[in-house]
């Protein structure tokens, strides 16, 4: 390599450290963001004062185990992490630290609730997350840490579990097969949680199912869905594109379906948590789309 070669592969090199630099500096790690967000000591102060005032009347002193987080080191942690990984997920939340962050930040995929983790994977974690640990915490309160995102993701969990559901429901009362499907318009992409045909173009059915959780959130939700549904008559102006609604005020369903008006929407059905709901609010929406299967012609 010549020296005029040499030079210009380090001003390469020193372009790309350059680039690097300043893509770091506009984008911050999850860890930089922790160290920006955490409260102030007055307002820890402040809620610590609250409380006490507040439930003086119910208050019970009691003695509880508590962690001296400030005298384990990195090393310590992580060996702890490996010999009992179910402490990994309340050592986490208390520092704000979940499965994306770790992704983002220390490059690795992991499972916060996993049942075990490699040596080499602690010490990164640990090390991690030591900054920003408390100097001491109580067991019961790392416990109820655990049970609140315990519950939460369940929570998830059965909201999935519900748009399974809806799409196996689909699939059994209709003489045609619906699948999960993507299209593009005007340069987004967009999902639709079930369309005939399974693949292949047009697409002639397209089904969009939602979870409507509060009345406030209708006018969102709602704009989410007809833009879909415009977009995709935009795509497919000779498909039926309907929604299939999860929002559990029923007095209120009338209302929802009229703010669901819309030339681009062929039908707004409802369904419950049942099984009984869903199959019915699955049987309407097929039965408007022409591909209604007889019961007796139906396999569980």
């Amino acid at each position: 390599m010549t020296e005029e070669d040499h030079n210009a592969k380090e001003g390469k090199t020193g372009e790309k450290e350059q680039l690097e630099d300043a893509l770091s500096r506009e984008y911050s790690s999850h860890q930089e963001q922790l160290q920006g967000s955490k409260p102030t000591a007055e307002r820890l102060e402040q809620i610590e004062s609250a409380l006490i005032a507040a439930y003086k009347g119910v208050l019970e002193y009691r003695q509880v185990p508590f962690v001296r987080f400030g005298e384990l080191n990195a090393a310590e942690l992580a060996h702890a992490f490996v010999a009992y990984p179910v402490v990994i997920k309340p050592t986490l939340c208390c520092v704000n630290v979940a499965q994306r962050a770790i992704s983002r930040d220390l490059g690795f995929d992991f499972n916060t609730y996993s049942t075990k983790i490699s040596a080499d994977q602690a010490k990164l974690l640990a090390g991690y997350i030591k900054p920003f640990l408390p100097p001491t915490i109580a067991i019961p309160a790392l416990v109820e840490l655990d049970r609140y995102f315990w519950t939460d993701k369940e929570l998830r969990a059965h909201k999935g579990n519900w748009e399974k559901s809806i799409t196996d429901a689909i699939n059994l009362v209709s003489t045609v097969a619906f699948r999960k499907r993507k299209f593009a318009c005007d340069g987004e992409g967009f999902e639709l949680d079930a369309a005939y045909p399974a693949k292949g173009e047009p697409v002639e059915i397209a089904v969009d199912v939602k979870r409507i959780e509060s009345p406030r959130d209708i006018h969102k939700r709602a704009d989410e869905i007809i833009n879909k549904a415009t977009k995709f008559k935009k795509v497919y102006p000779h498909g039926k594109f309907v929604a299939l609604v999860y929002y559990p005020f029923p007095t209120q369903h009338i209302n929802a379906q009229s703010r669901l008006q819309s030339a681009h929407i062929d039908g707004v059905f409802f369904a419950g948590e049942t099984q009984s709901s869903i199959e019915s609010a699955a049987e309407m929406m097929a039965g408007k789309m022409g591909v209604l299967r007889h019961r007796e012609n139906r396999s569980t």
